[in-house]
């Protein structure tokens, strides 16, 4: 039986990967932990977990979407790249490419990423999927490797968060302010309606 391990990484595309690297590097505190690239693109991954990463596309030319309220659906511009499911093993993401391959569904050929190896699929709703298995020996969350050709100077600054870059909380919210209001589903979980 296939033991998934979590979301290996979800693809998102932008087209300034110094901001990016500024928000979820030095804002929110998520280490970059591996950086591909090549004229043309670049290819950054951030750690959420030490399952969890989000990475980032960068292309010229992508422009940021306008913001919206979330699930709500939305036309045109997008954000999303692909998903992608880690999976325990390298027998795991074969099984994964015979079945899905036996249910019909097209397939790509394992590739290897240096650091993963990964298949590509889509879902019946047309949902680009990845699944990936971590290279054996190689593991960018406890030694980080930047492979880009040519990276940025902010890049050069290392995997860890620079918190220096934004500004300090001078007002945390105290206990006595934090309010948790009503959202979808808390009404399932505690009764409370939104």
């Amino acid at each position: 039986m296939i033991k998934f391990n979590g979301v290996n990484h979800l693809a998102m595309a932008t087209g300034d990967m110094d901001k990016t690297i500024r928000f979820w590097r030095d804002l929110l505190g998520m280490r970059l932990v591996a950086g591909l690239g090549q004229p043309g693109y670049r290819h950054y991954f951030f750690e959420i977990s030490k399952t969890d990463l989000i990475a980032f596309f960068e292309w010229t030319g992508v422009k940021p979407v306008p913001e919206k309220v979330h699930g709500m659906p939305v036309k045109g511009p997008f954000i999303f790249d692909h998903v992608s499911f880690g999976v325990e093993t390298e027998d795991d993401l074969w099984e994964l490419k015979d079945r899905l391959s036996a249910a019909g569904f097209e397939v790509s050929d394992v590739i290897d990423h240096g650091f993963i190896h990964s298949i590509y699929a889509y879902d019946p709703n047309g949902i680009p999927i990845e699944f990936s298995h971590n290279v054996e020996g190689i593991d960018v969350r406890k030694q980080p490797a930047m492979r880009d050709i040519k990276p940025s100077e902010i890049t050069g600054e290392g995997p860890e968060p620079h918190f220096d870059k934004w500004p300090m909380v001078e007002r945390p919210t105290p206990d006595s302010e934090r309010m948790v209001y009503p959202g979808a589903g808390s009404e399932l979980f505690h009764g409370k309606k939104s």
